[in-house]
């Protein structure tokens, strides 16, 4: 499991990366959760990647 910071926030907020799809979650559990789908089923799952960072709204 990869540990990325958001150097552009002065958060400092820590992101997970899937390595298997490269999605990134603020939850390590939910970035395990997603490396175990896609390694099982090759595929991404709609349920856990609507956690994804990339697919939150920009406010």
């Amino acid at each position: 499991m990869n540990q990325l910071h958001d150097n552009n926030n002065e958060s400092n907020k820590k992101f997970y990366q899937c390595p298997e799809c490269g999605l990134h979650y603020k939850d390590k559990d939910q970035a395990e959760k997603c490396e175990a789908w896609c390694k099982e089923h090759k595929s991404c799952n709609v349920e856990i990647t609507s956690s994804a960072i990339e697919n939150k709204k920009i406010k």
